[in-house]
């Protein structure tokens, strides 16, 4: 633009310069020569002022080349500076793009920067509410640590866990008919209306039945073990026995070993429950489904034993269960009429710890063999199971001869031709449990039946009698029971309802008199009537009645009890109810008529359960 200035500019002068009008050509030529020819000879004051005109213009003319030299040295300078505006316009625009390059990096910095503020907001309202949480945490971290070293709920004592546990008890019983079985009810002793006894009440309180359990856990790297003992104080120093509960001083419930490893295999050793005993998981041990009742000796109709035993059993995928378990056996007989012509057992041997006195042991042949199989498809708890029981006694067949008669080649009695006869008995059984309504409501129902079984049954009727040669004779027994039981956080109620039988097993000996079990020629004739005292101690021996056989044909029992319970908590649990039972026992009928006995029974408790 400034080059396109000077340019006209230039122009402009040149016209100026050339703009006096030019003489004809003709006298152009003639004037220059004629000037020529003048100057040569003089020169004349218009020449002179023609040629002063001329130096001017020279000078002018020089004098503007040297201003359009100037202007030219100017325009060069101006495009130098344009030039250099230019490029400090490209820098500048170059320097603008980075700069707003470098804006919107840095806006969007300032974009993640307030993100990462707001992140670090939330982060840091985050922290603080995990602080305060954490604090919570850590405080209730330490208020319960400081509960547990306080009280503890197990103890830990070198790689076990060792939990303590029971409960303390005071109870009562109030009886329409005495017994004197303290709390523990004699359920087939229940006295005949004759008796002295049946025309008496009695009223006992007892802390006996108060509990000490432990359990003892550990884990190896596949195996996890535990032990568990519990007793109570319900036995009789001189009429322990083993025929159901083991019954010694202090009475050992409960004393067994465990191994369970994750296959599913368990294998448990030592005095439980049976494996006719109902379980309420599995084959736990631990989970027996005992009936709700006061009375430790349960209610009539349910199947139990706490003896000896080894059990292993196998997990299916907590649906299904199989046991196996040998157990420790007892003989348990009634026989009327028979002669002494056989041996089952003897009393206790001191020496070897069993009691002495009142207490009868049979030489059992072999343990007693359970099997049972447990299903639980979703709905309720479902069982089956077996027992298998051997007896045995000693037959001294020539023990009745006369004294003048020869028997095996031997006068007058003898042990002569004495062998050992044995048998094989058993029954088979079946268990149920369910709930209803969310678990409020659960119903169960057992059964037991067979031939020589009548020891499993709470009631402890007979196994077995004997024929008048000493050959053993099974009777035949069964054992049903029904529950109902209602619970709540505060409240259980429960029903039971149960009974058992023994069947008869009789025969007649050779002069025709009957003997064995429930015959209907043996006398009752004097089960209603009263007799005088005994004097073995004088006035604690009532009459014993007098012809009155009285084998045990059924006997039934209802229950009805409620539990309250005030606490039930970290500190353990307080519970306190009555309960109330009706027992009757009816005998087989013989001479003199079929006797029947009855009692109502009050039971109170009040317990207190360790936590």
């Amino acid at each position: 633009m400034k080059k396109m200035s000077a340019l006209a500019l230039w122009l402009t002068l040149s016209s100026s310069l050339f703009a006096a009008p030019a003489p004809q050509t003709s006298s152009s030529t003639t004037s220059k020569s004629t000037t020529s020819k003048k100057r040569t000879a003089r020169t004349t004051p218009a020449a002179a002022s023609q040629s002063a005109k001329l130096d001017r213009l020279e000078q002018a003319v020089q004098a503007q080349q040297q201003q359009i030299q100037e202007l030219r040295q100017e325009l060069q300078t101006r495009d130098q500076a344009v030039q250099q505006l230019q490029q400090r316009w490209d820098q500048s625009q170059s320097a603008a793009a980075q700069a707003a390059s470098k804006a919107d990096a840095a806006a969007s910095a300032a974009s993640q920067q307030q993100q990462t503020v707001t992140d670090l907001k939330n982060d840091v309202n985050d922290l603080k509410q995990n602080s305060t949480s954490a604090a919570l945490s850590l405080q209730e971290t330490q208020k319960n640590i400081q509960s547990s070293l306080e009280s503890p709920l197990a103890l830990h004592y070198k790689g076990i866990t060792i939990t303590p546990g029971g409960f303390l008890a005071a109870e009562t019983v109030w009886r329409q008919r005495a017994e004197a079985a303290d709390i523990n009810t004699a359920l087939n002793a229940i006295p005949f209306s004759g008796a002295t006894q049946a025309k008496m009440s009695e009223f006992y309180g007892s802390g006996r039945q108060s509990r000490i359990t432990m359990l003892g856990e550990g884990k190896l790297k596949n195996l996890k073990y535990s032990g568990y003992y519990e007793a109570d104080f319900l036995s009789a120093g001189v009429t322990s026995n083993n025929n159901q509960s083991n019954s010694y001083t202090l009475r050992q419930r409960q004393l067994w070993g465990q191994a369970a490893l994750e296959s599913g295999f368990n294998f448990t050793g030592g005095q439980m429950w049976s494996l006719v005993t109902e379980t309420r998981k599995g084959l736990d041990n631990r989970s027996e489904a005992l009936p709700m009742t006061i009375d430790p000796q349960y209610t009539v109709g349910f199947s139990w034993a706490r003896q000896y035993g080894f059990r292993v059993t196998k997990n299916f995928a907590n649906k299904m269960w199989l046991g196996f378990s040998i157990e420790n056996p007892q003989t348990t007989f009634t026989a009327h009429g028979n002669a002494a012509n056989f041996v089952i057992g003897s009393l206790g041997n001191s020496g070897g710890l069993y009691n002495a006195f009142n207490a009868n042991y049979s030489f059992n042949l072999a343990p007693d063999f359970i099997v049972k199989a447990a299903f639980e498809p979703g709905f309720g708890h479902y069982e089956v199971f077996g027992v298998l029981s051997s007896f045995r006694d000693r037959i001294f067949p020539c023990a009745t001869a006369a004294a003048a008669a020869t028997c095996l080649g031997v006068k007058g009695p003898s042990a002569a031709g004495a062998n050992n006869d044995s048998l094989v008995g058993g029954g088979v059984g079946a268990n149920a449990r369910g709930s209803l309504f969310h678990k409020h409501v659960d119903l169960g129902a057992h059964a037991l039946g067979g031939r020589g079984v009548g020891r499993y049954g709470t009631a402890g009727l007979s196994d077995l009698t004997v024929r008048p040669d000493g050959v053993l004779s099974l009777i035949r027994s069964y054992q049903a029971l029904g529950t109902v039981e209602w619970h709540s956080p505060k409240w259980d109620v429960y029903l039971n309802g149960g009974g058992e039988y023994a069947g008869k097993s009789w025969f007649l000996s050779a002069p025709g008199k009957a003997v064995g079990y429930g015959a209907p020629f043996f006398a009752n004739t004097g089960c209603a009537t009263e007799i005088i005292p005994g004097t073995t101690v004088n006035g604690f021996t009532p009459g014993a009645l007098a012809n009155c056989t009285g084998d045990t044909r059924i006997i039934l029992e209802g229950t009805f009890g409620i539990w309250y319970k005030p606490y039930n908590g970290p500190k353990g649990r307080l519970q306190f109810g009555p309960q109330y039972s009706y027992l009757t026992r009816t005998a087989w009928a013989g001479t003199g008529g079929q006797p029947k006995a009855i009692d109502n029974m009050i039971f109170t408790s009040f317990r207190y359960y360790l936590p």
